[in-house]
């Protein structure tokens, strides 16, 4: 015995399956910040790390110590205005800098093929609902001309009931006529 509704416990085809993610799949090569490759790879880590707490006290912890290091007199390879450090931080700022900016860059373009995607599903499944509600509507005229029909058929079988009745009764009658005559 073969059921109309499919077997939630049995998975569907591969060609059944619906693609959730195929208004997204245009947008895939957004996805890597800066690529693909190793360097890419290492260069959106690096941007990621920036701002992380683990970072910052890093920082802190390095510069805390290049200070005590260098005013305690223990070494006195960047004494006091630290020069060296200042350049330090200003290497850091200038790849930083663009580093940051351009995960920025990438991630509003990712953020924007998202929401474009999104839209399209949206659009797709309003469509998809305005179609159900049209086939819905087509079913609903359907059944009451169907209702319609059966009711005249109703009526009729009424009306033809009725009238054997009649005939049944005046037939009898006729019969139990010409019994009585003979």
């Amino acid at each position: 015995m073969t059921s109309s509704t499919p077997d939630a416990s049995k998975p569907m085809p591969a060609a059944e399956q619906p693609d959730h993610l195929r208004f997204h799949r245009p947008h895939a090569h957004l996805s890597p910040t800066f690529g693909e490759g190793w360097f890419a790879l290492k260069a959106e880590a690096f941007a990621r790390f920036f701002g992380t707490p683990l970072f910052l006290g890093a920082q802190t912890l390095v510069v805390a110590i290049w200070i005590i290091i260098n005013v305690t007199g223990v070494v006195k390879f960047d004494i006091y205005p630290f020069i060296l450090l200042n350049l330090a931080f200003s290497l850091q700022a200038a790849y930083a800098a663009p580093l940051i900016l351009l995960a920025q860059t990438r991630q509003a373009e990712r953020d924007k093929a998202h929401a474009d995607a999104d839209a399209q599903h949206r659009e797709a499944l309003a469509m998809a609902n305005e179609q159900r509600q049209t086939i819905a509507a087509d079913c609903a005229t359907q059944m009451l001309e169907l209702l319609k029909q059966n009711t005249e058929l109703t009526s009729l079988t009424k009306e033809l009931t009725e009238r054997i009745e009649v005939l049944t009764s005046q037939l009898h009658k006729k019969l139990l006529q010409e019994k009585q005559q003979e």
